[in-house]
């Protein structure tokens, strides 16, 4: 039988560990830190003399290294230290034994060097170590906002058991859920907030303990606005919003904002209209494109002050970030014109049709690609080719507006084709072969590519050659006059057409007038209620029997200013079931 093999202590190895050992003591440290210090202002130090060349001190008498065992080697590393080339006789102990013979190796020469460095050591003044650097930045990260000691939470308790004292058996319904709000100093329509999160929805009313109970763990854990709304309105173990957690919200301002009375009996139009109100907070909040609404992101926004002026404001179309009413009009109209089956999902020929063919069919099947498409609520239409309302509301704000973040984002991510972040000469060449296609055929003589790339590129000033970034799109402040030039054949030639220093007066006065969508939206709005009108002075003299949905529609629209009824209505029995918040995809 082969001879068994004898384990070899690995030499190496183990002085690796005691020396890193060494080094990780915080007394090492701070003496090492000394030295260092005092290196850099040219001091001299003075350190144990002859202990880093003579090796032979490392050797010793065989009976010395059976003595000490490797717990007794620890505890002396783990004990202050000389020098960092001074080892402690344990360690010299440890090592196997090179000669013994030399005088030096006796235990009490040895003894008076280290003594003598010890006191060296002992007798220099250290300097005063500065703070902990915990104790020198203060907290500035607050997810939930940041804590105000002036609360008096026993305060706001008890206007909140006063309002409730006003209610019989001291419990609220949804009605009464105003007065406890503003005794919470919410805003007025945070109320079916407050009520759903205190488990209204299951009774049909809050008792004063179960709210209480609910505002108190909500003011401990969230110290502002945005943490409070998002906490309000999540699923349990959430700490984001998805598109379906605002309808409740939604939906009670609907049935009780003054501006919206004339929709209170048209409930098949309060899903288009809330679907519009979700779309448009999400592309305006949620810069991620998670299809979540964080704190942050909301914290960011400027919807919870849109939130606030509800209560303020009774013509809803005050408010154009959100809930304008007349924009809903124009966008749901422009779909109902594209919706020629009116299931409310169109294909690629409806989407191509818009503005009378203006966008290229390369960048429709982009879209239709699921490049910005993702939100769409049914897998079953995107499998078959189509979109949902909700895409299409996406869209019409990105095409009619491409100087916004997200707009400018909507339109990179379908010209960026391979993915990878940047628009490569390939990709902006792809889509300019269309326009030019489409300018031959309205005899107008194109500009070759190679002179439309030189003046896109001076206009988009890339940091990198030959490559175009979301980031330059953003900083141009022209990415509209760029998209255009590659897909829409109608404002390419608009732009061409402009006076230059128009362009430049534009963009010096950008942010200080109404932005391109709202303004698209009024001269819209206009153009239908003026075609409306136009279509009731021609039935005069006609006796046509209304259905009574559409003539309370009517009457309730001709109170306003401007007459507001869809020019074409759906009965109840044609109403469609579309699934509207079952949001199965999100962003990626």
């Amino acid at each position: 039988m082969p001879a068994a093999k004898v384990l070899q202590p690995v030499l190496k190895m183990k002085v690796d560990e005691l020396f890193l050992c060494w080094l990780s003591n915080t007394t090492t440290q701070l003496m090492l830190k000394d030295y260092l210090k005092r290196i850099k202002n040219g001091e001299k130090v003075e350190v144990g003399s002859g202990d880093a060349t003579e090796h032979s001190l490392l050797a010793c008498s065989k009976n010395k290294a059976h003595s000490d065992s490797k717990q007794n080697v620890l505890d002396k590393l783990n004990s202050p230290m000389l020098t960092p080339s001074s080892p402690p006789s344990q360690f010299s102990a440890a090592l196997p034994s090179g000669t013994c013979s030399s005088p030096r190796n006796g235990p009490n020469a040895r003894g008076v060097r280290r003594s003598t460095s010890v006191k060296m050591v002992q007798t220099k003044k250290e300097d005063p170590l500065p703070p902990a650097l915990s104790e020198t930045i203060p907290k500035f990260y607050f997810p939930r906002g940041c804590p105000k000691g002036s609360l008096d939470v026993d305060a706001v308790i008890a206007r909140i058991e006063n309002a409730f004292s006003q209610f019989q058996n001291e419990k609220a319904t949804l009605g009464d859920m105003g007065k406890v709000a503003k005794a919470c100093e919410c805003p007025l329509y945070w109320k079916s907030l407050l009520f759903y999160a205190a488990g209204g929805d299951r009774t049909g009313s809050v008792s004063v303990h179960k709210f209480i109970a609910m505002w108190r763990k909500v003011l401990q854990n969230c110290h502002d606005d945005a943490a409070k709304f998002v906490s309000l309105l999540v699923k349990p173990s959430c700490n984001y919003l998805e598109q379906e957690d605002f309808i409740p919200f939604l939906q009670d301002v609907v049935n009780n904002h003054p501006g919206l009375t004339f929709l209170k009996e048209a409930a098949e139009f309060h899903s288009r209209y809330i679907t519009t109100v979700i779309q448009r907070i999400f592309y305006s909040v949620n810069r991620s494109w998670s299809g979540r609404i964080t704190s942050t992101e909301l914290r960011k926004s400027s919807f919870l002050q849109n939130v606030a002026l509800l209560e303020e404001e009774d013509d809803i179309n005050q408010l154009p970030e959100y809930f304008s009413y007349e924009h809903f009009y124009v966008i749901y109209c422009k779909f109902w014109e594209l919706d020629t089956d009116h299931d409310l999902y169109i294909d690629q020929k409806d989407l191509a049709r818009h503005n009378d063919h203006a966008i290229s069919n390369r960048m429709i099947e982009r879209i239709f690609s699921g490049a910005v498409t993702r939100i769409s609520r049914g897998r079953k239409a995107q499998k078959e080719g189509k979109i949902s309302y909700a895409d299409f509301v996406w869209f019409l704000i990105s095409e009619e507006d491409k100087k916004t973040p997200t707009s400018i984002e909507y339109w990179f991510r379908c010209m960026d084709l391979d993915g990878d972040g940047l628009l490569s000469m390939y990709e902006l060449e792809y889509f300019y072969e269309e326009q030019c296609q489409k300018l031959e055929n309205m005899a107008v003589e194109p500009l070759p590519f190679e002179d439309c790339l030189c003046q896109m590129l001076d206009l988009v000033k890339p940091e990198h050659e030959g490559k175009i970034t979301l980031h330059d799109l953003k900083k141009c402040k022209m990415a509209n006059i760029f998209f255009d030039a590659f897909f829409n054949i109608q404002k390419y030639l608009d732009h061409e057409q402009k006076d230059p220093f128009s362009v430049q007066r534009d963009i010096e006065n950008d942010g200080q007038e109404i932005s391109d969508w709202e303004r698209y939206a009024a001269e819209e709005y206009d153009i239908l209620v003026a075609e409306e009108a136009a279509n009731e002075q021609w039935t005069d003299g006609y006796e046509i029997d209304l259905d009574p949905l559409d003539r309370r529609m009517g009457n309730d629209f001709s109170v306003r200013v401007e007459r507001k009824s869809f020019f074409e209505m759906p009965s109840i029995q044609s109403h469609v079931d579309l699934d509207e918040y079952e949001y199965e995809d999100d962003f990626e």
